[in-house]
């Protein structure tokens, strides 16, 4: 059923099943943090994909950093307030939702993309490297001209109950060799070979990977960075061209998309389920 009409750029149908019974008990749980400018929904498909397979799934909007809200966009707060606002997300799911006893505490995921990428590690235990930023950037506004100004952040919420992540093309702006090594907990890494808005043209994010220690499951897909937000309507296509025309044009992303997802749902039951399927 048609739970609504939402406008992301262009209207469409979020489909579901409204207040339907849970079913079943000691269920894993994943929380999903978007990329910048982007909303809950983002990487729907991937969502519906790990629900299908027995997942709880949890997504919420940024406040200040979505689609239909800039004030906190590309601000240093954001930085600390993504993180913040994810472990809300993780003491409602588990504390006070009114289904939360059908949810195994001890089999907690994260799932980010772009800054929320960079949203992950941090809950994992990185600690953004603001004065690496400050050093290299040239911009003169927002983030860059707070630090130059000589605003300071804190270190950003880490959460001990996430027990493992899929991080897809993270934000790499603040990740260094250093601050990436005080990441312990097993993970998935997905990476664009040629990038994109918010992560370059590919070179940075692949200097991130090959800073990772663990050896943890690496991905590199030969698309540009959007190809890992949900496959387009026609509608959104034309609305919203920029998020839906890949790099390069002939790119199959709803095909990548059967393949991502199992592959994402595969890797959480592995780490989260005992390998059940």
């Amino acid at each position: 059923m048609a739970l609504g009409k939402l406008s992301v750029g262009a209207e469409f149908n979020l489909k579901g099943a409204k207040d339907c019974p849970v079913t079943g008990a000691k269920l894993p749980l994943v929380i999903f943090s978007h990329g910048r400018g982007g909303w809950f929904g983002a990487n729907h498909d991937t969502e519906e994909a790990l629900a299908e397979a027995g997942f709880i799934v949890a997504a919420i909007n940024h406040p200040g950093d979505t689609t239909n809200d800039s004030s906190r966009r590309d601000t240093l707060p954001v930085w600390g307030s993504r993180p913040a606002d994810m472990v809300r997300l993780l003491d409602f799911m588990l504390k006070d939702w009114k289904d939360r006893a059908v949810i195994d505490p001890a089999k907690v995921g994260f799932f980010g993309f772009s800054l929320g990428g960079y949203t992950g590690l941090a809950l994992m235990g990185l600690k953004p490297d603001f004065a690496w930023l400050a050093e290299h950037c040239k911009e003169t506004s927002g983030t860059c001209a707070q630090l130059h100004n000589g605003e300071t952040l804190p270190d950003p919420s880490q959460d001990a109950r996430i027990r493992t992540a899929v991080i897809v093309d993270p934000a790499p702006a603040v990740l260094t060799r250093k601050n990436l090594a005080a990441v312990k907990i097993p993970f998935q890494f997905w990476r664009s070979q040629f990038g994109g808005p918010g992560v370059g043209d590919g070179t940075p994010v692949a200097r991130v990977a090959g800073w990772l220690e663990g050896k943890p499951e690496m991905h590199v897909v030969p698309a540009g960075h959007f190809a890992y937000l949900a496959p387009c309507t026609p509608e959104q296509a034309a609305a919203v061209p920029r998020i839906c025309t890949d790099t390069p044009t002939e790119f199959d992303r709803a095909g990548f998309h059967r393949e991502f997802n199992a592959a994402v749902v595969k890797f959480f039951h592995e780490q989260l389920a005992g390998g059940d399927q």
